[in-house]
């Protein structure tokens, strides 16, 4: 019944340990004033804990150098908004993904879904005297994505994710 083992579309997926190295571009709006950061590219890497099943746990941090605006309530309305500026932004986070072939690959290819949650440690912008001030916080990331394995041990990893923060403006 089915296929024949050499000729399965179906692979198992190695259990263990991975390492990968992240690149992308985040967006966003920056809020409601657009003082929060946005736009700008990302990178890093993550680890992940594979049991071989549906679910794996993992670890990721990434820096970003994103652009902000300056909303500046205290001097008149045609030069309140300055901007953007680079604010630096490192992101720690704990995820948990549900790979949808559950332990197995179909044609090299893995989907998964998953959702994260960390914690944001910006820099500060010094250009800012409006006091308004990012500080720490807590997120949560929802993803979507497909690994391509080139190889039992080598992927390729694409991802599409959503993050939500709440912003305290002064």
């Amino acid at each position: 019944v089915g296929h024949a083992p050499d000729k399965s579309p179906y692979r198992d997926l190695r259990k263990g340990h991975a390492f990968t190295a992240l690149y992308g571009k985040f967006g966003g709006s920056g809020g409601e004033f657009g003082i929060g950061p946005h736009d700008g590219p990302t990178y890093g890497f993550r680890y992940d804990i594979r049991t071989g099943s549906a679910v794996q746990i993992g670890l990721g941090f990434a820096h970003g150098n994103l652009d902000r605006l300056i909303v500046d309530p205290f001097v008149e309305l045609a030069n309140r908004v300055s901007g953007p500026v680079k604010q630096s932004v490192n992101f720690a986070e704990v995820n948990l993904q549900l790979n949808l072939t559950g332990g197995k690959s179909w044609h090299r290819l893995a989907p998964f879904v998953g959702s994260g949650v960390g914690v944001t440690f910006p820099s500060s912008t010094p250009q800012d005297t409006s006091r308004f001030n990012m500080g720490h916080k807590i997120y949560l990331a929802l993803f979507t994505g497909v690994r391509i394995f080139l190889t039992d041990r080598v992927s390729l990893r694409g991802e599409a994710r959503v993050v939500f923060w709440k912003l305290k403006y002064p």
